[in-house]
């Protein structure tokens, strides 16, 4: 009997602890912010329907006749749906109170890729389809994991990284872009993009994530 009463007096300490952490959370501001479609952008997560939803496009639409409105397409961060969704010109949206983290990649497991938190050596498992730019991301590359109600929902990848060319062909004739001669180059994470001819195998290069362009050799 006696270690039922204390079974009992431990879960109700646990969700009274819990609840005034939530409580606390509140008094301090986190909580969700109210904005507008006018605030739209690319990447932004916002509460809808109950859940997370990220902003993969969207599209300011002003007919000739009739009001503005804002074509959106959103992906579920918890689900992976993705939900096609017209918004009024200036309706209001929620903007989800997303917490980060600072969590090295550790390792690939089956579908989902695997973060560490190096002082706590606590882990999270997030499934590579669910995070954007997740090809650009290399092997202990220090990073933020983006929780939301606790969860980890995505990974915030720099705009600009460095990684390795593994493979590519020397010297081959390429494509010309912009008046430069260009070929396909693997880097260390599997990703393909386009480098300038004079590239090879083994050379570190810096690369734009949101363009997927190259920028330079490190030693420029």
């Amino acid at each position: 009997m006696f270690w039922l009463l204390a079974t009992l007096l431990s879960l109700t300490d646990a969700y009274v602890l819990k609840s005034l952490n939530r409580l606390e959370g509140l008094r301090r501001g986190f909580q969700p912010s109210m904005q507008t479609t006018s605030d739209f952008k690319t990447g932004l997560t916002i509460e809808f329907e109950g859940s997370a939803w990220k902003v993969t496009e969207f599209l300011h639409v002003k007919p000739g006749k009739g009001s503005a409105f804002v074509r959106s397409k959103l992906k579920n961060l918890e689900s992976g749906n993705v939900l096609e969704k017209t918004w009024k010109a200036g309706e209001s949206i929620t903007v989800a109170q997303v917490d980060k983290e600072d969590m090295t990649f550790s390792y690939n497991d089956g579908d989902d890729m695997v973060f560490m938190n190096m002082e706590t050596y606590e882990e999270e498992r997030i499934p590579r389809a669910d995070i954007g730019k997740a090809e650009f991301i290399s092997d202990e590359m220090q990073l933020q994991v983006l929780k939301w109600q606790g969860k980890a929902i995505d990974v915030q990848v720099p705009n600009t990284v460095t990684l390795l060319v593994t493979e590519t062909e020397p010297g081959a004739k390429g494509n010309t872009a912009q008046g430069r001669a260009e070929k396909p180059a693997t880097l260390e994470t599997g990703a393909v993009i386009n480098v300038p001819i004079f590239i090879s195998e083994g050379t570190l290069i810096k690369i734009d994530t949101d363009t997927r362009k190259y920028l330079g050799r490190v030693n420029d």
